[in-house]
């Protein structure tokens, strides 16, 4: 990328000439990342519209960022709000998500969510962009809504009702990805430049603590009722899809004669949805394998998916109005703001399952804690991510207004590296002073990179190309998280198939267990083992058949069914995978600092700028 030319080089006549002339039309994408005079020129007269389309008077930008917020929390908490309640779902619906045939119900419920999502974010984002982002942001509201409605009063029980929620969480995806696409969009709408960090920081704050405030969330209310896990977003849901029709308007004005590229979008939607697919299938069992990477279908898939998202990157350099703008990929603090955030979310989007798994399987059990109540004690015990984020998110974004994105992106990275590191340091039953205080380094960390980095890259795009390019910062950030949760999953369970048969089978045939049965049960896929941990179940009560269990003493019933034999069982082959896994995040989120620091200075499109560096 080429330096800018600094904008304050024209004549003072010259620029208060092209400020008070009538709007000129915005100067091409590429003119953006060079010292041209007509770029110059541009910058100038598209300072009218910005000001038209940020306006700093009266409260209107604090009804835009309240109900975005509101939008992203609810969004956000949905998204990781199963994660600690699924135990209690399932048994209201009367499954058992371990059973033959049960675990796709598990997984799907889980990342459905996350792929519809992933899938939707950059064509609802260009949509938005030629029919209205407020149009569609009301949209999202009434059909998240609408789906956690319907996912309150789920009918009937079993197979039935676990797959009308699997639609119906479908559906809340839906609602979300509009949410997504243009919260972010909507709000560098509102705000001048000046005051975009902040508003972002706090907008930032609601997507990472909606994530984290989920756990604690669908913990507290499985206890109560499962139904309440989904109850609680309809009055917010309905305050909300009111609020944004009665209060919420366009500021941006929307350029006629665009066309729906239909082409690119059915090779996007189409390719994304088979690989993350392919992905999630790959995690699971296939014949006599632990995972289902060698399946015909997953390796069919996940080439598939490929080969159409290279024909999508072909169709969008030849259409009139692509959907996913590649130009703008020419403008160096785009690029390098959503390489850094893609890279992000690969280094931390799995963590909170691995977290999860770790609290829930191994430390809390060992230090008493039943195996029902661990889910929502991994909750709390994840809280001082929460708190580091909400420290340092809006000061970061405030900051950021001021002095750039650079610093603060770069050095939430390398904190986040660093946090990731320390953390394979710790032994699997751990103190918890050092845990808390690596938890919250890393959210202090990523309180630092996420709202500046999203400012610089909302920043840095002309006004009508917002909302594409939102939907294509949060698809980057949502694949990432995908891509993430696979990888670490597919690490802990290798590590765990090679060293847990052998390991569990030592202690079921030392504690008593007929030989037969105890091969049995070191022979089952560990995807079993970890998702019995995760759902807060008995493992070994889960894998030792009743049939068995009841004709052991009491004496090895209470050591194998008790607190203590599979935490100390797994933990040496577990640890390992962790710590692989930690290892690959704290490169990811290096790389992602230097991406970062390769961004240059502060950039407004159209606005004055300082000269990159």
């Amino acid at each position: 990328m080429t330096d800018r030319a600094h904008p304050l080089s024209t004549p003072p006549e010259q620029r208060f000439a092209a400020a008070t002339a009538p709007p000129a039309p915005p100067a091409p994408l590429e003119q953006a990342s060079r010292g041209s005079v007509q770029a110059r020129a541009s910058s100038a007269s598209s300072k009218a519209t910005s000001r038209k389309s940020a306006p700093d008077g009266g409260g209107y930008k604090w009804v835009v960022l309240s109900n975005t917020t509101l939008g992203i929390l609810m969004a956000t908490i949905n998204s990781s709000i199963l994660l600690i309640s699924l135990p209690a779902i399932f048994r209201g619906i009367n499954i058992n998500p371990l059973g033959a045939g049960e675990s796709s119900y598990l997984l799907w419920i889980l990342l459905g969510f996350l792929v519809v999502t992933a899938v939707l974010l950059v064509t609802i984002g260009r949509i938005s962009d030629m029919f209205g982002r407020v149009k569609m942001y009301n949209l999202g509201f009434a059909i998240f809504t609408v789906g956690s409605l319907l996912l309150t009063f789920t009918p009937g029980s079993g197979n039935q009702a676990a797959m009308e929620i699997l639609i119906f969480r479908l559906v809340q995806g839906v609602g979300a990805a509009f949410l997504f696409a243009n919260s972010t969009a909507l709000i560098t709408d509102a705000f001048p430049a000046a005051r975009r960090g902040l508003a972002m920081g706090i907008n930032q704050i609601a997507a990472i603590a909606g994530s984290l405030a989920g756990l604690l969330i669908g913990g507290f209310l499985s206890t109560i009722d499962w139904r309440l896990v989904f109850l609680v977003s309809v009055p917010f849901g309905l305050f909300g899809t009111v609020w944004a029709y009665l209060k919420l308007h366009e500021v941006t004005a929307i350029k006629q004669g665009q066309k729906l590229d239909i082409w690119g979008n059915l090779t996007f939607a189409i390719g994304l949805t088979v690989l993350l697919i392919a992905l999630t299938y790959g995690i699971q069992p296939y014949g006599g394998s632990s995972m289902g990477w060698g399946n015909p279908l997953v390796i069919g898939g996940a080439v598939a998916g490929l080969l159409l998202l290279a024909a999508f990157v072909w169709i969008e350099t030849r259409v009139a109005d692509p959907m996913f703008r590649l130009d703008l990929f020419k403008i160096r603090m785009f690029s390098a703001g959503n390489i850094s955030g893609l890279l992000s979310s690969l280094a931390r989007g799995g963590l909170q399952f691995m977290l999860i798994i770790w609290l829930q399987g191994i430390w809390l059990p060992l230090h008493g804690f039943s195996f029902a109540s661990t889910p929502l004690w991994a909750g709390i015990y994840t809280t001082p991510m929460l708190v580091g984020f909400i420290v340092s998110g809006p000061i970061s974004g405030a900051l950021s207004d001021r002095f750039g994105a650079r610093a603060f992106t770069t050095g939430g990275m390398l904190l986040t590296a660093a946090g990731f590191v320390l953390l394979t340091f710790l032994p699997g039953d751990f103190n918890q002073i050092p845990f808390f205080a690596l938890l919250l380094l890393i959210g202090v960390g990523m309180g630092l990179f996420s709202a500046p980095n999203t400012t610089s890259i909302m920043n840095a795009v002309p006004a009508q190309a917002r909302g594409v390019a939102s939907g294509m910062r949060a698809t980057f950030q949502n694949a990432g998280t995908m891509l993430s949760i696979t990888f670490f999953f597919s690490i802990l369970i290798a590590g765990l198939a090679q060293n847990l048969p052998s390991v569990m089978y030592a202690g079921l045939a030392h504690n008593g267990l007929p030989s037969a049965v105890a091969h049995q049960i070191a022979g089952l896929p560990p995807i079993g083992v970890l998702f019995a941990a995760f759902l807060g179940y008995n493992p070994m009560k889960s894998l030792v058949p009743a049939s068995v269990a009841g004709h052991l003493s009491a004496h090895t019933q209470s050591v194998l069914f008790g607190k203590i034999f599979f935490p100390h069982l797994i933990l040496p082959a577990f640890i390992n995978g962790l710590h692989l896994a930690f290892y690959v995040s704290a490169a990811m989120a290096l790389i992602a600092a230097v991406a970062s620091l390769l961004r240059g200075r502060r950039y407004i499109y159209g606005q004055e700028e300082e000269a990159a560096a």
